[in-house]
């Protein structure tokens, strides 16, 4: 079942995305300003961010998307996860889908999607692809020397 996000799945969430072993220390942190960040109320408008949970008797998957500010209804998926015990099973592509359905009802146009280059992001880059994002940027040496950038992008409604 996928759903909206509670502020009771906090932890769950954090424990979800230190699981996967692609986030480091300080990236963890980030996760969790983000979360606090956006149940905290402080944000001008909810409408301009999101995120959801896929639940399995508790969350097993999570996805968080932001508006890129200063475009024409472009997104950012900022986060997708789903458990180890859990990957291989369909439920990324299936919370990748819903992000993007959920994006087109309220009128997005481009989904982004950035991820690393290193080797152990091989499995990660092959899921994009497999979605159908197609590599529309390569920024060498973003993260740190030897570690690039990589933006996928995918059209999510027809252009006008």
């Amino acid at each position: 079942m996928i759903r909206s996000t509670t502020p009771d799945d906090t932890i769950a969430l954090i424990a979800l995305a230190e699981a996967t072993g692609l986030f480091e220390a300080n990236q963890l942190d980030e996760v969790r300003e983000m979360v606090a960040d956006y149940f905290s109320g402080n944000s001008d408008s909810d409408s301009d961010r999101f995120w959801i949970t896929d639940d399995d008797g508790g969350p097993v998957g999570v996805a968080y998307c932001e508006l890129e500010p200063m475009t024409d209804r472009t997104w950012n998926l900022q986060l997708i996860a789903i458990l180890p015990d859990r990957q291989g099973q369909g439920r990324g592509a299936t919370l990748l889908r819903y992000v993007e359905q959920t994006l087109t009802a309220r009128g997005g146009r481009v989904l982004l999607v950035e991820t690393s280059g290193l080797p152990e992001f091989d499995r990660t880059r092959a899921f994009y692809r497999k979605c159908g994002y197609d590599e529309e940027a390569r920024i060498r040496d973003f993260y740190k020397a030897g570690d690039d950038k990589i933006v996928y992008r995918k059209a999510i409604a027809a252009q006008a």
